[in-house]
C-alpha cells in the first residue's frame, strides 16, 4: 500500500485525488438520481465491473450478486434494457452519500469506502428508504479525470423488495 499514513482504516492522499473521487462519487449519484442513465455509463474505464450483492453473501466471499457486469459493454445493455424493454412501476431514487474514506492505493489505483442510503419515490409520492449500505470501489485517477474500474454495491438488507432496474 502507497500514498501515506493510516488513520482509522483511512489512508492520507493528495486534496486533488480527494476532491476528484469524490467528485466521481457524488457526481454518479447525480447523474442517476436526474435519469441522466445514459451518462452513467461514463463514470466507469471501459474494462470495468459493477457488482450489487448483499452484506451477507460479500462478508462470506461469495461472487454471486443481485447484479453482476463486467464490462462498460453489459452497462450500456442494461441501461438499453430498461429503456426499452423493461416493465416497471415508474419511480425515481435520491442518493445520499457520506463517510467516503480512502482505504488503500496501488499507483493510479485507490481503493475507496463510501456509505450510501437511496429513497425510492414511486410516481404517485410514496417514498421509503430503498437501499442502504456501502460501495467498495477501485477508481483510478489519471490527470484531472477520476474514473471506476470496479464498483461492489454492498447492500446492508439480505432483501430487496423489488426488481433492480436502476443502477443503485
Amino acid at each position: 500500500m502507497h500514498g501515506g499514513l493510516i488513520v482509522d482504516g483511512s489512508i492520507s492522499a493528495p486534496g486533488d485525488v480527494r476532491q476528484l473521487i469524490s467528485d466521481l462519487i457524488i457526481e454518479y449519484a447525480h447523474a442517476i438520481d436526474d435519469d441522466r442513465l445514459e451518462s452513467w455509463t461514463d463514470f466507469f474505464t471501459d474494462e470495468c465491473s459493477y457488482r450489487i450483492i448483499n452484506r451477507e453473501n460479500h462478508d462470506k466471499g461469495r461472487v454471486v450478486g443481485i447484479m453482476d457486469c463486467s464490462s462498460k459493454g453489459m452497462l450500456q445493455d442494461r441501461i438499453l434494457a430498461l429503456r426499452e424493454a423493461n416493465v416497471f412501476e415508474p419511480h425515481t431514487y435520491r442518493h445520499i452519500v457520506s463517510g467516503t474514506r480512502v482505504v488503500g492505493q496501488e499507483g493510479d489505483v485507490f481503493n475507496v469506502e463510501t456509505s450510501f442510503l437511496v429513497v425510492r419515490t414511486m410516481q404517485e409520492g410514496d417514498m421509503a428508504v430503498f437501499c442502504t449500505g456501502k460501495y467498495i470501489d477501485e477508481i483510478v485517477v489519471a490527470g484531472s479525470t477520476a474514473r471506476f474500474i470496479s464498483r461492489i454495491v454492498v447492500c446492508d438488507s439480505n432483501r430487496i423488495d423489488t426488481l433492480i432496474v436502476i443502477p443503485i
